[in-house]
């Protein structure tokens, strides 16, 4: 299998996420394979769910911290993203050859924020489940301009913050449990490709948030 980056592209991402804990890479897709996951998000649309905060059981709706729609996506039925799972498999063994992670599952899903829609501040981590390592964004909005709205806000530890443009093809990575962020109001549909890169299978459930 070829590697879909050159080594040293993934070596100055790794360097920024272990530096500032997330890193913004723009052009992350290749137009190819962008108009193939962009194709199956929209062909998919009609199966997306409104999307919860919590973890089974506690799993709950609230459209006031909440509102966006998902998809969640499987290996094996969802086959035909095959670029895409290779290009995860090789996210995956970066991040394990140089940051040490020991990274060995992940989980996915394709979102949806319809106009309105919004995530308020968070972290993508449970208190007793700490298994979420890294969070992975790739935005699919063709043609995004400032006066759309759901930019993602980056809080950093020194208590300022940042908005990050959800443009196409552009991918975010952050240590999933050191970085809260929000998503800011959208005004028009706001799709995005958002999971995380797991210290254990996904077999052990998906957290909902």
């Amino acid at each position: 299998m070829n590697a879909y980056y050159d080594l040293e592209d993934w070596l100055s991402w790794m360097d920024d996420i272990s530096s500032k804990d997330y890193v913004i890479i723009d052009n992350f897709l290749r137009e190819e394979l962008y108009t193939e996951i962009k194709s199956f998000f929209l062909g998919k649309l009609p199966n997306f769910k409104e999307a919860g905060i919590g973890a089974h059981a506690d799993n709950q709706i609230d459209s006031m911290v909440r509102g966006d729609f998902t998809y969640w996506l499987d290996r094996k039925r969802d086959a035909q993203l095959q670029t895409y799972w290779d290009l995860l498999d090789e996210t995956i063994h970066i991040f394990n050859r140089y940051c040490y992670l020991s990274l060995s599952g992940y989980e996915f899903h394709l979102a949806h924020y319809p106009s309105g829609g919004h995530y308020d501040k968070h972290l993508d981590q449970f208190e007793g489940r700490n298994n979420r390592m890294i969070s992975m964004i790739i935005y699919l909005n063709d043609g995004w301009t400032p006066g759309d709205g759901g930019e993602l806000e980056i809080f950093e530890k020194n208590g300022s913050s940042f908005l990050v443009e959800p443009k196409a093809a552009r991918c975010v990575m952050f240590k999933s449990a050191e970085v809260p962020h929000a998503v800011l109001e959208a005004h028009k549909s706001r799709f995005s490709l958002t999971g995380w890169l797991l210290y254990q299978p996904s077999s052990v459930g998906k957290l909902f948030v």
